[in-house]
């Protein structure tokens, strides 16, 4: 066969990107890898009718996965065809509620408005009526005036005329009492608003909207498993011989955290998480350059990513793990737990924490306890990993890496030639990468736990490793040391 890419023959074969390449490959884009092999070698090895059953097998499984998105993703259209309709009924409920409120003290207001109008009304109408018997009064005596004879004696004359002119004072008084009298004065009927109607007006016209209209997104189950996930596609060796085994430093990039680091993992888009000792949580680049200080509050400890943007984080002081996005920035789950927690990874859906009290915990994402295992160890569990059914975590105090299933059954315990260790990974073939602390060391021990060997040393210019980590699904990764000055770019060869 021969490379898509250069048309030349596919003879050799790359362990570190598990795949065939040709003479070309290997000078422009292996250049770096070792551990290169001939194809030939590889393909004899390679049980060719098993490979081809569990490929049909991962075929079959991932049509009866997308089968199952795509249904799902088509309920999901019609649950988001509810959600549409009731956004708009309620948006019409709504309006409904305000405008029934507001018809409610219209009719009130009228109502006030019609009782004081005929009070007003009837007032001054009474008031004319009253005035209007005056001047009938008053007319009647100016008649009686001009009809008042000559033939009546002075006395009589004096008499009458005194009479009529206490009326007419009375008369006087009447009218000069009406400076005073309320019903005199000119009204109007005038609404007075209510202060609080201009600040709903301006509340109101200062809406920019009535709500947000939002896409909430929800996690769904990934938890598949195939054959090819993060496993070879050439299974020529069930066990790859630690002997072998070679790592090379490619590069030390500076990184200055200038802090205690306590964790660092490779995302699966290439870039970096480092955790500084209880503090900050650093996502960089994959050329090790600070991209953002993620701003979650609290004493972070370890991290382990669950998909492409999230990660899980936990909170010894806080005894919790929050689950973040990493690109909005935001914690969307705290998982709280009944005891400091420490040591944390995920793998097949499910996180395993290391707890005060040497229980290893393994939980759900909604925090939900599926198994727990009580482990002898003279340290905290400060760093675990959890992959293929089993939990290997570092003992530090006790010099030793041990190994459970999730049933709790003790697999192995390792004690030869470590002084401390600390953070640990494992590689495609299940053996476990240890930075071992005191003796500037990164070890492999073998999958089984019986055997080790040293793969870099301070000889090499490695000093305090912390934490190490493999790029996704690469045989390359980072060594982080201890005081976050530097990050050891490696590659792994398995000869």
């Amino acid at each position: 066969m021969e490379c898509d890419k250069h048309g030349q023959q596919l003879n050799l074969y790359c362990p570190g990107h598990l795949k065939p390449c040709c003479d070309q490959c290997v000078s422009t884009s292996h250049s770096k890898c070792t551990g290169i092999t001939s194809l030939a070698g590889v393909v004899e090895k390679t049980k060719i009718e098993k490979s081809k059953e569990t490929v049909v097998i991962d075929i079959h499984s991932i049509l009866s996965f997308l089968d199952q998105l795509v249904n799902n993703k088509s309920k999901n259209i019609k649950t988001g065809e509810n959600n549409y309709i009731g956004i708009q009924k309620s948006i019409k409920e709504f309006q409904k509620e305000i405008n029934k409120h507001l018809d409610h003290l219209e009719k009130k207001l009228c109502q006030e408005t019609d009782t004081i109008w005929n009070q007003e009304k009837s007032k001054a109408t009474n008031f004319i009526s009253e005035i209007e018997g005056k001047k009938k009064n008053l007319k009647e005596m100016e008649e009686l005036l001009q009809t008042f004879t000559s033939n009546t004696s002075k006395l009589e004359s004096f008499l009458y005329v005194h009479k009529i002119e206490q009326q007419v004072h009375q008369c006087q008084q009447y009218i000069e009492d009406l400076e005073y009298n309320e019903r005199a004065k000119e009204f109007d009927i005038k609404m007075k608003q209510n202060d609080e109607m201009e600040k709903i007006l301006s509340k109101v016209e200062s809406l920019e909207s009535l709500g947000k209209v939002m896409v909430v997104k929800t996690e769904i189950d990934f938890n598949r498993q195939t054959s090819l996930r993060r496993k070879a596609q050439v299974e020529s060796q069930e066990q790859s011989n630690i002997n072998n085994m070679t790592m090379n430093i490619e590069t030390k990039i500076v990184i200055n955290i200038k802090k205690g680091i306590n964790d660092m993992i490779c995302l699966m888009d290439g870039r970096v998480i480092v955790v500084e000792l209880y503090d900050k949580v650093n996502l960089l680049t994959s050329d090790g350059e600070l991209q953002k200080e993620l701003p979650i509050p609290g004493g972070a400890w370890s991290v382990t990513q669950i998909n492409q943007d999230t990660i899980a984080i936990t909170y010894p002081s806080e005894g919790a793990i929050k689950i973040i996005n990493m690109e909005n920035e935001t914690v969307t789950k705290v998982i709280t737990l009944d005891k400091r927690c420490f040591g944390l990874s995920f793998y097949n859906n499910s996180l395993a924490v290391g707890l005060s009290g040497d229980e290893i915990r393994i939980i759900d994402l909604e925090g939900n306890t599926q198994k727990s295992i009580q482990v002898p160890s003279e340290s905290v569990l400060f760093h675990l990993v959890y992959c293929n059914d089993r939990v290997i975590y570092s003992n530090y105090s006790g010099k030793a890496v041990c190994c459970y299933d999730e049933s709790g059954k003790h697999i192995w315990r390792y004690t030869q030639d470590l002084s401390l260790p600390r953070g640990l990974c494992t590689d495609t073939y299940g053996n476990i990468i240890v930075a071992d602390y005191n003796s500037h060391r990164i070890i492999v021990i073998s999958k089984d736990g019986q055997e080790s060997k040293v793969l870099i040393s301070n000889k090499d210019g490695l000093q305090f490793p912390q934490c190490i980590s493999f790029k996704h699904n690469e045989s390359s990764g980072f060594i982080c040391e201890s005081t976050g000055r530097y990050l050891t770019e490696f590659n792994l060869s398995c000869g």
